[in-house]
Parts: structure tokens; sequence; C-alpha cells
């Protein structure tokens, strides 16, 4: 069936722009969006010649944000990880929005095996990371309720009965596994190659925390492998990865890959075509029981 469902609103960068410089006295030159990213992301330069990544979240406050995500990628910067320094937070309106450092480096189009052990090296390095830091938030899963403007049920429910099977098999793994994420983790949550940057064969950066909080890092495993199934990945690294995920217990692999069956469902629906969501609606049934 053809969705109904509301798109999320992308970036219209020249009016954040404007009212980037009305908030904070701070002009911005536009210099075009980067590619790819569900909502969007611009080049922009400031009066020092400076360049940088203006970014724009919407349905966020910014002292909600200066917890969760702004304190997750700093804690990860600080430790050593190739994470973008956040140069600039604004709240405008009911959105915030964001300057950040420009990493060297591009998107990695085909992640093969040298790189992911440099990715999984990485994702260790987040285990613990938020250890004794108490006041960045523990994530939701949204296995029993509605995300805030991703995670939504209602496009499955609707959509057809297989798709409609999934959600019951994910609410029914929610009720299993109630409230947020447990663990002192960071969680970067779009841990995906469309994120990770690289020169050479070698990572240069890890982008777009905007949705980071606490929790278990091996969250972002589950969503690197939903990643690799976005694109025509090296049939090796998804062995490879696969056999990791294989390694975490049953009860706490459940609800992760509850989780992300969820969020690539429903952004399907209400984003992509009739055959993308057959797509992860296959990959989500894998690992459902």
């Amino acid at each position: 069936m053809t969705s109904s469902w509301s798109r999320v609103a992308r970036l219209d960068v020249g009016r954040v722009a404007d009212e980037v410089a009305d908030q904070s006295g701070v002009q911005l030159e536009v210099e075009g969006l980067c590619s790819g990213g569900e909502v969007g992301a611009a080049y922009v330069r400031w009066d020092d010649g400076r360049r940088s990544v203006l970014k724009w979240r919407p349905g966020t406050g910014l002292e909600e944000f200066q917890a969760g995500p702004l304190a997750v990628s700093e804690a990860a910067r600080l430790a050593g990880l190739p994470v973008p320094r956040t140069e600039l937070a604004v709240q405008l309106g009911s959105a915030v929005a964001t300057v950040q450092e420009l990493l060297p480096g591009a998107p990695i189009s085909v992640l093969d095996e040298d790189l992911l052990e440099q990715v999984l090296a990485v994702n260790e390095q987040l285990r613990l990371l938020l250890t004794g830091n108490s006041t960045v938030p523990g994530l939701n899963l949204y296995l029993t309720f509605d995300g805030p403007g991703f995670c939504l049920h209602g496009p499955l429910r609707a959509h057809n009965r297989r798709t409609a099977r999934l959600d019951d098999w994910i609410t029914a793994v929610g009720a299993d596994h109630p409230g947020p994420l447990r663990g002192d983790d960071a969680v970067h949550v779009d841990f995906h190659p469309g994120n990770l940057l690289a020169v050479d064969g070698k990572l240069t950066g890890i982008i777009d925390w905007d949705g980071a909080g606490r929790g278990d890092h091996r969250l972002d495993l589950v969503t690197l492998r939903f990643g690799l199934h976005g694109g025509r990945p090296d049939p090796a690294v998804v062995a490879r990865l696969d056999a990791i995920l294989d390694e975490i217990p049953p009860d706490i692999l459940r609800p992760l890959w509850a989780h992300m069956s969820l969020r690539m469902t429903d952004w399907a629906i209400r984003h992509f075509t009739p055959a993308d969501v057959e797509h992860w609606t296959a990959l989500a049934e894998t690992r459902t029981d």
C-alpha cells in the first residue's frame, strides 16, 4: 500500500542559517548541502574562512541535547576518537541547530575487512565510556510506544500483514524488556558507513552523533549490520559481523534487533518504496522468533 504517514522534515539551510544569525549573531556563509543523510546537513564558512558543518535536529530542546548527544560526543572526542567538535549550538523554536568541526575524509562507500576492524575497535572504545557520568540519560528503544518522529508503530500496523506481524514481535520483545537501555556505554545510534569517514583506508571521522546516549555499545553493531544491508556489502564483512552478533546473548540481542527492525521498517514505509519495505522487513525477520 502507499504510505500516507508524514515524512521527517528536512533542513532548509538558508532559513536555518538566517535564524542562527538572528539568535547568536554569528554569520555563516552557506556553501551547499552535504551529500547523504536523511534530515540534512550543509557546509558553511565562518568569517575567518574556516569551514564547518551546519546541522539541524527538529523536535529537540537545547538543554536535553546538551545533556545527551553533545555530552556523549564530547566524551568520545576527549577519549581520542575522531569525533567533530561542536562549535555552536542554538535553540531555534522546537529545533536545535549545531555547527560542527569539518573532519577530513569521505563517507565509506564499501566497508572492507580492514576498515571493519577499525570500526570494531572504535565500538570497543565506547564500552563503559560513560561510567561515572550519571547525567547522560539512557536511550529508549521505543518497542512499545512511538519515538519522536521515528520508530513509529502505526506504519507497520497499517502497511501490510507482514509488517504488522513484525510489529507484534517487536512489542512482545518490548514487554519483556521495558524501560531505557541499561549500561554505561556510549552509543552512537546511527553507526553506519555513511557516518564513518575515511581517507586511503584509514578511519578519520565518526559523524552525526545527534541521537547518541547511554546504553549498550552493541546496539551500534546491530545498527551497522542494518546499515550494510542498505548497500552492496562485502560478503566477508557481513559474515564477520553476523558472527559477532551471534555471540551476543539472545536476551541482550533481541531488544537491540527489535529496535532496528522497527526503526528501519518504519522509515522505509514513510520514505522509500514498497520494495524497500520488503528489503528491510526481510532482514528484520532473520532474527525474529
